[in-house]
């Protein structure tokens, strides 16, 4: 006969206790549970990844396309006339695995073309090569859609990428599944990315998304800045330290010609930051 009180059912009698401890009042809001979970991660209930984990998904519900997107100026296209001889140079040379397909301009998007698609070039007569033979659909979304939607329509529909588009219709940037899960998990690094890291993604010509990871010899190199890197390495850091504190998302804080919103954080750090310049200010 086993023993009822065994090591691991006082164990596990332990951890349910705990957790119905750490449960016991009542959750009206987000920030309240937050607040929830942080007091469970203190009782060791959670630990600190599961808990960053946790966060970076409740964050998700509340945040926007806009607010990750990659910008209209950073987007690499493919010309649908193009010949196999301009495609591949484009591709080998971006290393992406997507590519928006326009017609006449930037925002007549036509389709996506997966880079694996064009394999059979190397098999086949390029000359008689379409273009068009290998588009696959665009999905095209709105800069307020939310987060958790296109990721939920993303696992539905199976597509990786999504068009983002302004109030007019036309080409504002793209999201990506990878762009919104690494708001969830953290960066997602290929073996591309440690070459390729993009810190800074300018909005339009006053507003930008930068990461909280970016050094700040690089930040001033972009804004022609003159923050100090003895104390911090990074802007995260230096935002930090305005703060005093973890901050909540879409909590501001004006520094010198720069403001700072938080965009996404977690209980031990910043992840990202939207950075705007007063009028007066300019690159």
């Amino acid at each position: 006969m086993s023993d009822s009180n065994s090591p691991s059912d006082s164990g596990q009698s332990s951890w349910i206790g705990k957790l119905k401890d750490v449960f016991s009042d009542s959750v009206s809001d987000t920030d309240e549970l937050i607040a929830v979970l942080r007091k469970a991660q203190k009782n060791q209930v959670l630990d600190h990844d599961a808990l960053s984990i946790i966060e970076g998904a409740l964050q998700v519900n509340a945040m926007q396309v806009r607010d990750i997107m990659i910008p209209r100026s950073q987007v690499v296209t493919v010309r649908a006339d193009a010949s196999p001889e301009e495609i591949l140079p484009a591709v080998i040379d971006a290393q992406h695995s997507r590519f928006p397909v326009i017609g006449d301009s930037l925002d007549e998007v036509l389709g996506i073309l997966l880079a694996k698609d064009l394999l059979p070039l190397a098999l086949k007569d390029s000359r008689r090569f379409d273009l068009k033979d290998v588009l696959r659909p665009a999905t095209f979304v709105p800069e307020s859609k939310r987060l958790n939607v296109l990721l939920k329509e993303f696992r539905e529909t199976r597509n990786h990428m999504a068009i983002v588009i302004d109030e007019y219709g036309d080409l504002a940037g793209l999201c990506t599944i990878e762009d919104v899960l690494e708001q969830i998990v953290g960066d997602i690094e290929d073996e591309h990315d440690i070459d390729d890291e993009v810190f800074i993604k300018p909005l339009d010509a006053n507003n930008f998304t930068v990461k909280a990871l970016t050094p700040i010899e690089e930040f001033n190199e972009f804004f022609r800045s003159k923050f100090s890197a003895d104390d911090f390495d990074t802007i995260g850091g230096l935002v930090l330290s305005h703060f005093g504190r973890i901050p909540q998302r879409e909590e501001a804080v004006v520094i010198g010609p720069y403001h700072f919103r938080v965009l996404n954080a977690d209980n031990r750090q910043i992840r990202l930051l939207h950075v705007s310049l007063n009028s007066a200010s300019s690159l």
